[in-house]
């Protein structure tokens, strides 16, 4: 895969995140993408983690198109441009041979259901670290935490510093020498 000629709304990650939410429970019935009547909200773990295994199984079969218990790297492609997503046969690829456990070149359902939750949790990953970024930010959306925030922000987690402390722990990870953190700075610091 030429990772060049990727853009970051065309890579095979970014294509499959966007395929997860338009699959998600909520939208999985408009797609006509039929879900067991057990697939009910439930308190217990056994009963949502079940829930999350029919609605994957039930996206894994939408997209096994000739029913033969794998999904190619065409019918992933597909199924990511019908539901108005671009995934290119490169991308498609090398997405199946990512998770592709038995070198078969296809996705059985075990191989499908750990790149939906790889793909979950760098999503989930991102938006916390998002959601996190902006409470520290100066003003909301300013794309910046300068010290006078950032010690506003620890003061109300408990944790009184200094403004020169705050100067301190700022210039630690400020990569650029602004003299403040930017969302990618931020995520450097949190890694």
């Amino acid at each position: 895969m030429n990772s060049s000629k990727l853009s970051p709304s065309s890579s095979p990650k970014s294509a499959l995140t966007k395929l997860r939410r338009k699959l998600s429970p909520r939208r999985s019935e408009k797609r006509s993408l039929s879900l067991s009547p057990s697939s009910s909200r439930s308190s217990s773990a056994s009963s949502a983690n079940a829930t999350i295994s029919t609605e994957l199984q039930s996206v894994f079969n939408y997209f096994d198109e000739n029913g033969d218990g794998k999904i190619s790297p065409h019918e992933l492609q597909s199924c990511v441009r019908s539901l108005g997503g671009d995934l290119s046969t490169e991308d498609a690829e090398a997405a199946v041979s990512l998770s592709d456990m038995d070198g078969d070149g296809l996705l059985g359902f075990e191989d499908f259901q750990r790149l939906m939750e790889s793909s979950t949790s760098e999503e989930g990953k991102k938006e916390e670290l998002k959601h996190a970024f902006g409470m520290y930010e100066t003003e909301p959306g300013s794309g910046f935490i300068n010290p006078t925030s950032l010690k506003r922000m620890l003061s109300r987690l408990g944790e009184s510093r200094s403004l020169d402390d705050c100067k301190a722990m700022i210039r630690t990870f400020d990569l650029n020498g602004d003299g403040v953190l930017s969302f990618h700075e931020f995520a450097v610091m949190m890694a």
